[in-house]
């Protein structure tokens, strides 16, 4: 069976959650093949210049793959900027460089504000899945205008452990942060955020120009 390869470049490693994401997008969008996730994991390697062109050449030199999904935080600037960005930067990648299908990844605030929508995740990722505390998460529509979804989400977390003193102290906060994006099953409730809406798009129409699926109007199943 044929193996669909793709690698993500993001702007930290906290980011690598995206990976999830991005598996669901392609399965809900009708790929059925095997699917290999690789982070670009980069950090390890001096480079001369750190463009943002410079650090994929590099993550297609290391990581080659069948789709590259590129992420940028829109950090208060309109998504369309960042998008422009980034097809500015794979313009700019030398001509004889293998050129794989590519996808931008630009949620208009952080990462984080796509998984604070299942409440559930979190509790189980906390470790505490029996938890009867309401982490009173943002509304689903609202996810786009939290002005810091990182920290909302760490808290929610340690909410959710009901630990105390030194024991929430010692927490592995960050590590919970992953467990969240594995646990999650289903993110189609993020299909009401125009970022996530944008980035689904994205995704459907590679795989259609690609012809990775042989089911093609079956987009929203997995």
């Amino acid at each position: 069976m044929k193996t669909l390869t793709f690698t993500l470049v993001t702007d930290g490693s906290s980011d690598t959650v995206l990976l999830h994401i991005l598996t669901w997008l392609l399965r809900a969008n009708g790929v059925t093949m095997a699917v290999r996730k690789q982070w670009a994991d980069t950090r390890w390697v001096r480079l001369q210049r750190s463009t943002l062109t410079d650090r994929l050449h590099t993550a297609l030199n290391l990581y080659p793959c069948d789709l590259l999904c590129v992420h940028r935080d829109a950090e208060g600037e309109p998504r369309e900027r960042r998008v422009i960005e980034i097809q500015h930067a794979l313009e700019r990648l030398p001509a004889e460089l293998p050129r794989p299908h590519a996808v931008c990844v630009v949620p208009v605030r952080m990462t984080e504000a796509w998984l604070l929508f299942d409440e559930a995740a979190i509790k189980q990722a906390a470790g505490n899945r029996q938890s009867q505390e309401n982490l009173h998460l943002p509304p689903l529509g609202t996810l786009e205008d939290e002005p810091d979804p990182k920290q909302r989400l760490h808290d929610s977390l340690k909410r959710a452990s009901g630990l105390r003193g030194r024991r929430l102290n010692q927490f592995p906060v960050h590590q919970r942060v992953h467990r969240v994006a594995e646990l999650i099953a289903d993110f189609a409730p993020l299909r009401a955020l125009p970022a996530f809406q944008a980035l689904e798009q994205e995704v459907r129409r590679v795989v259609a120009e690609a012809g990775w699926t042989e089911q093609p109007g079956r987009a929203g199943l997995v």
